[in-house]
């Protein structure tokens, strides 16, 4: 898969770089790829033997897993970047807490940790192997920096703004396939009033997947498991600004389902729906759901 990443492998070791500025961008990256790892690892250890499930809402599950997990990520960014704030789905919502643990926080100027510490919650608790911790950075209201780990499969998605994907440490592209009749996408669609625009989603791909992770189906847009990802819905920008940097750095194109660009730090929860695809079907698949 050619070199590996310069300063990040599977180990997470980082070396000396002549500019301060690449430098600091490694640190991140490799702080961010060891807490990543240190979440998962906590998961596996706990998969299939939770002791606590609690239900935030009619459809929505957290376990114990999720609320240990963001604890630790956070914890590990805070000991090196003190002066950060963080935004994560469990503790924070949409309120970032600062240094000192202030909410008055400007997301679209601060350095922002975005966190997802357990990305697939649902199927992590009912024994599927299909789920990933999230780490992003977002510097400005750009995302910067994403890190998305699966620890069942130990395999580490990561991204630097304007330097690539990777995957362990190997660089990855998405591969384009010439027809959309031959492309694999993971599709989900709501059934009331979407009935239409599915059915030609459907029609003009070769078959459609669902695998209750969102940020994992986005990260894999960068080597091209899935050829396009395509989601009207409730998603955050916890679910989206780690996987949707590693898919837009992989070579797809990003959008909401309106065209727009693919992340605003200040969407409302679980407002947020993308398509991500080469950029050859983009516009094709961008028709079919209008």
């Amino acid at each position: 898969m050619g070199e590996r990443h310069p300063t990040i492998g599977r180990v997470g070791q980082l070396l000396s770089l002549p500019r301060a500025a690449d430098l600091r961008r490694d640190t991140e990256l490799a702080v961010a790829v060891d807490a990543a790892r240190r979440a998962g690892r906590l998961q596996m250890e706990r998969y299939e033997r939770l002791e606590r499930i609690v239900h935030k809402s009619e459809h929505d599950v957290v376990t114990e897993v999720d609320e240990l997990s963001e604890q630790l990520i956070i914890g590990a960014l805070r000991d090196t970047f003190p002066a950060d704030s963080f935004l994560a789905e469990e503790s924070g919502h949409q309120v970032a807490s600062g240094p000192a643990g202030e909410s008055a926080v400007d997301l679209a100027r601060d350095r922002v940790w975005v966190i997802d510490p357990l990305d697939g919650t649902v199927n992590y608790a009912n024994g599927i192997p299909l789920f990933c911790v999230a780490i992003g950075l977002s510097v400005g209201g750009r995302p910067m920096l994403g890190v998305v780990y699966d620890p069942v499969r130990d395999e580490m998605f990561t991204a630097e703004a304007g330097r690539g994907a990777w995957l362990d440490g190997a660089p990855i592209r998405q591969p384009v396939k010439e027809r959309l009749v031959d492309c694999v996408v993971s599709l989900s669609l709501p059934r009331r009033g979407w009935a239409r625009r599915d059915h030609a989603v459907r029609r003009s791909i070769r078959v459609s997947r669902s695998m209750g992770s969102a940020a994992l189906a986005i990260a894999y847009l960068a080597n091209g498991r899935f050829d396009a990802f395509v989601q009207t819905g409730g998603m955050s920008a916890w679910d989206i600004c780690a996987a949707g940097l590693i898919a837009v750095e992989g070579g797809a194109r990003l959008t909401t389902l309106d065209g727009g660009p693919w992340f605003d730090i200040n969407r409302p929860t679980k407002s947020i729906g993308l398509l991500g695809a080469a950029p050859v079907h983009h516009q094709t698949l961008l028709e079919l759901l209008r």
